[in-house]
């Protein structure tokens, strides 16, 4: 299919120079990881049975995970959403031939609640999970997704600087990159786990599995905690 753009120029690009200096030539990805460092942990097992299904991966960057998913677990079709026209652009030149692959550019939420009762399964690897307010794109999801659908996501389980996570719904200010090399600012929603099971349950998922990864870090590299989720979309709740 024909990568398509439903995301307005106007807004400053966030992302614009996030993976730029990535080669096009890189190996494909083998594997699906969760945590932080893309090492550990559970595997695409944690995903679930994605065959014949309808996927959506919500903020997917170049679409690594997502070209994985769609040439290696046999879904019907994967979905890589993304706001950002640079990484949009990266997924075309990285994956653009992909069968089943869909490569949209477009805000999460917006995109979601366009579509209702379309996606079976929507996930997130530190994607717009963490950079979307959940207040509004959880029940985007939830939209989306057919009843019983579900949403798998990883995010981080404590700020990048060791600080503790957020006991309620506030997002930290990160600083971030123009594409003319001014400095700009994005949010980031790195929560306490009882806060996210909160919004979860008050957006009608039940929780199906959840874990913490910890991982001490690669030469160089500081400790990180990842927090992983599964929840399926109660059947009752309305969309």
């Amino acid at each position: 299919m024909t990568p398509t753009s439903l995301t307005p120029r106007a807004a400053p690009d966030l992302w614009h120079h996030y993976g730029a200096s990535a080669p096009l030539g890189r190996p494909a990805l083998t594997c699906l990881h969760w945590d932080w460092y893309q090492r550990t942990g559970p595997g695409e097992e944690f995903l679930g049975n994605v065959a014949g299904r309808d996927v959506a991966e919500l903020g997917a960057g170049s679409a690594a995970q997502a070209a994985f998913v769609a040439q290696a677990l046999g879904p019907a079709r994967v979905l890589a959403l993304d706001s950002s026209a640079a990484q949009h652009a990266r997924s075309i030149a990285l994956h653009g031939g992909v069968p089943r692959l869909e490569l949209v550019e477009a805000d999460a939420a917006t995109y979601l609640n366009d579509h209702p009762a379309t996606l079976d399964v929507a996930y997130s690897v530190f994607g717009a999970v963490d950079f979307c307010d959940p207040q509004v794109l959880l029940p985007a999801v939830a939209v989306a997704l057919r009843a019983g659908g579900r949403l798998i996501f990883s995010t981080l389980g404590h700020y990048k600087n060791g600080a503790p996570p957020a006991t309620e719904c506030r997002p930290a200010d990160v600083p971030a990159r123009l594409a003319d090399d001014s400095v700009g600012t994005m949010q980031r929603w790195v929560l306490d786990r009882p806060v996210w099971e909160k919004l979860l349950d008050g957006f009608g998922f039940d929780l199906i599995d959840s874990d913490t990864i910890l991982d001490p870090g690669p030469n160089g590299g500081a400790p990180m905690t990842t927090c992983i989720f599964a929840v399926r979309r109660r059947v009752e709740h309305p969309a």
